[in-house]
């Protein structure tokens, strides 16, 4: 009987981090790699000041990466995805490109097109 409760808590287990049946709401830009240079250039300039510096200069720099990239049209894809429980989440998908309305797997953390398995990955062409 031990055995049996340690297969059925792997098998649940396996199967939490896939969501079956999310569903493309909308499409929104994504800044957080402008996030994280301007954060780290900020960083790396504001160290001249100490730590106290470093700090404001990383905060800084996210702000004004992100508005930077934002400004220049470089923002990345991500999507609002509602979820089987009716949950909106926003996942990145610097692979796919989706319309409102397509059903997608979610896959660890991105939206995949449905019937993508890590099997049958090489079937779906990345059209990104």
């Amino acid at each position: 009987m031990k055995k049996f409760g340690i297969l059925a808590l792997t098998i649940g287990m396996l199967t939490v981090s896939n969501v079956y049946a999310a569903e493309i709401v909308s499409e929104v830009g994504d800044e957080t790699s402008g996030q994280a240079t301007g954060g780290m250039t900020g960083m790396m300039a504001g160290s001249v000041g100490g730590p106290i510096g470093a700090v404001v200069g990383a905060g800084l720099g996210a702000v004004f990466g992100g508005s930077g990239q934002k400004a220049l049209g470089g923002s990345d894809r991500a999507y609002i995805v509602r979820t089987d429980s009716g949950e909106l989440k926003t996942y990145r998908s610097p692979n796919y490109v989706f319309a409102p309305g397509d059903k997608v797997v979610i896959h660890g953390n991105r939206p995949r097109p449905l019937g993508w398995t890590p099997e049958t990955a090489e079937s779906f062409p990345y059209n990104g």
